[in-house]
């Protein structure tokens, strides 16, 4: 049987118990962005959430386009007239999915961002 502290943070079944989880923010809890979740409505959350994947796709569409642009040959990357357009349409689908499975970040930054401002907005308005 185990005591101390770290005892009482060990269920019965030797896990840690599922608490709601905090946001975290640099690799710490977020209280502030906790704080401002419970000042913004499900539906705002859920829009913001989208903004942000979608900003963050389009800034990995940006980065991606530049990565192909200076790539000639043959086959998919190939300098020919029809490239451009099938590059562009690729480029776009991998910064989509790219965004969709976590991206680099971005979005989660801006994410906390919008949040923040909007429960600020709340704050005044009340």
């Amino acid at each position: 049987m185990q005591t101390g502290a770290a005892s009482s943070l060990i269920g019965p079944s030797g896990s840690v118990p599922n608490k709601a989880m905090l946001p975290m923010f640099n690799g710490r809890p977020d209280a502030a962005l906790t704080e401002a979740l419970t000042k913004v409505s499900p539906q705002a959350q859920a829009k913001a959430k989208a903004t942000a994947t979608d900003f963050e796709a389009m800034f990995l569409n940006s980065m991606f386009s530049q990565m192909t642009s200076g790539i000639k040959g043959e086959g998919p990357f190939g300098d020919t007239t029809g490239t451009g357009v099938w590059r562009s349409m690729l480029t776009e689908q991998y910064s989509k999915s790219f965004a969709q499975a976590g991206g680099v970040g971005i979005s989660r930054d801006v994410f906390r961002t919008l949040i923040m401002q909007q429960a600020n907005q709340v704050n005044r308005a009340a």
